[in-house]
């Protein structure tokens, strides 16, 4: 079987960062005999300039077929100067909606070579290896009511809803504990339950499905300002972390302080299997679009091309791929290669081309190693 990527650049970094994506993705299909379509499309302001919305509808549509989509940024001024219907219709929250990928991974892992890069000191993050696991679909993000209105006296008003059913709880609880099985068996859900009538659910479901399904995961319950506090002075505790949507993107993006940069933090987000074992898999570096460094090739693509690691993992199974692809990242860092964000002291910094070279070259040598 070939399987059908759909990559979409995007704006900002993503088409400098996803190019080496692409690049890394292209080898693995040259020398490792993977089986892969390739299908690049227009999304954002160029799709716009071309079509009148920020992604085709056909694209749009493909997206529930495709094996995997690689997704690199949206945003900027450009981006926000387009039409508010049209940023709507077809923004990355309705891409997701749309592939029905509630449960978002985001993976933290430390690395040795950049432990003078980080700001928390060495010995605090050395070997952490957590996974955020955060709800995507809804939340606040989704909640309605939602939006801006006149009271009395000209006042404004700003609403947004912060909903969760017991399903939608039950769901990512469930992919968060079984990912805890698969791993160190520790499980830490986050809420606000001491003040949110909403987070009291949220602890109560957990709760429910830990104790009646997944009584071999110890689950510890943390409410959000400990946890980011504990994320960054003692993150070794940490196996899985389970979040609702806006707390998970907060602490996920928190988490990069671990490993010295948003640019080294990938991410996955999953649908459920249909009944012909097919799952929708969003991929997406966690950095966003920054507008201040795009078209200076100075991004780091390494989020990206962690994101074709996952690809394999999640979307094709190919654990061994996944394995030769993070040996060959940790020995370009190891080997002091390094774009201006995490570059330290007085190393000289690469381009994001160069970076994705080096990938490919340790790629090479490992292969025929």
């Amino acid at each position: 079987m070939t399987a059908e990527v759909i990559v979409l650049p995007g704006e900002g970094i993503g088409p400098e960062v996803i190019a080496e994506a692409v690049k890394v993705l292209e080898w693995f299909r040259k020398h490792r005999d993977v089986h892969l379509i390739i299908r690049c499309e227009l999304y954002g302001t160029g799709a716009y300039e071309k079509y009148g919305v920020i992604v085709h509808e056909d694209v749009f549509s493909d997206l529930l077929k495709a094996h995997a989509v690689l997704f690199g940024a949206t945003g900027g001024p450009a981006f926000d100067a387009l039409p508010a219907e049209a940023k709507i219709s077809g923004n990355l929250l309705a891409i997701r909606k749309h592939m029905a990928v509630y449960a978002n991974l985001r993976p933290v892992q430390a690395y040795d070579a950049l432990s003078d890069v980080t700001s928390l000191k060495a010995e605090a993050v050395s070997n952490v290896d957590l996974v955020v696991v955060r709800e995507l679909n809804g939340g606040i993000y989704f909640g309605e009511p939602r939006g801006r209105d006149l009271m009395a006296a000209g006042i404004e008003r700003g609403t947004n809803t912060l909903v969760y059913t017991t399903p939608e709880i039950e769901r990512i609880a469930r992919v968060a504990f079984n990912l805890a099985r698969e791993r160190r068996g520790h499980l830490h859900s986050v809420d606000k339950s001491n003040v949110l009538e909403t987070y009291k659910l949220w602890r109560e479901v957990v709760t429910h499905v830990g104790e009646t399904e997944f009584p071999d995961v110890l689950l510890r319950h943390i409410i959000v300002d400990n946890c980011a506090m504990q994320i960054i002075q003692n993150p070794k505790q940490f196996d899985v972390i389970l979040a609702d949507n806006m707390v998970g993107d907060i602490l996920s993006d928190l988490a990069g302080a671990i490993t010295g940069s948003l640019g080294m933090l990938p991410s996955v987000s999953l649908s459920n299997f249909d009944e012909n074992g097919h799952r929708c898999a969003l991929y997406e570096p966690v950095h966003g679009s920054a507008p201040d460094i795009a078209g200076q090739g100075t991004a780091n693509p390494l989020a990206a091309i962690m994101c074709v690691g996952l690809m394999f993992e999640h979307s094709f199974q190919l654990s061994k791929e996944t394995e030769l692809l993070s040996k060959a990242i940790e020995k370009v860092l190891a080997a002091g290669f390094r774009t201006p964000d995490i570059q330290a002291g007085s190393l000289g910094a690469i381009s994001t081309k160069c970076m994705g070279d080096e990938v490919i070259q340790a790629l090479t040598r490992l292969n025929h190693g």
